[in-house]
């Protein structure tokens, strides 16, 4: 008699585990959202644009980051050979493409931020009353 897998027996792979597993590394890093939501928000911008508009990133991570996303096709790169040279990014079609869902992300965060900070608030105070959790 065969022995059908069942969720105890079978081994499953940690990217299989959750298929968006992949998405969420790649687009919800510390800084490519804020990243493409500016490409996507404010069109095309050269490097100095961007990181007035990201004040707390360092250039290094700024390039690292930039090339990444370019390098996953989420960024478009366009180099103009002037003196001095000009270079500027974009959000690809494909980029653009995640822009519902940062939308929905955006409402999801206006309507249940508050609600997160209340727990938060209530999860604080209990944790101080004699009988809290350590």
């Amino acid at each position: 008699m065969a022995v059908l897998p069942t969720a105890k027996t079978t081994a499953v792979h940690p990217e299989n585990a959750c298929p968006i597993g992949p998405v969420v590394d790649l687009v919800f890093s510390r800084w490519t959202t804020p990243i493409l939501w500016a490409l996507n928000e404010y069109g095309r911008q050269r490097f100095v644009e961007l990181e007035r508009r990201i004040t707390t990133i360092t250039p290094k991570v700024l390039t690292q980051r930039l090339r990444q996303l370019e390098r996953d096709g989420l960024v478009l790169r366009t180099y103009f050979p002037e003196v001095p040279p000009r270079v500027e990014y974009e959000i690809s079609d494909l980029g653009r493409s995640l822009a519902p869902l940062f939308a929905t992300l955006a409402e999801w965060s206006t309507a249940n931020l508050g609600r997160i900070e209340q727990a938060r608030t209530r999860y604080d105070a209990q944790q101080r009353l004699p009988g809290g959790r350590p």
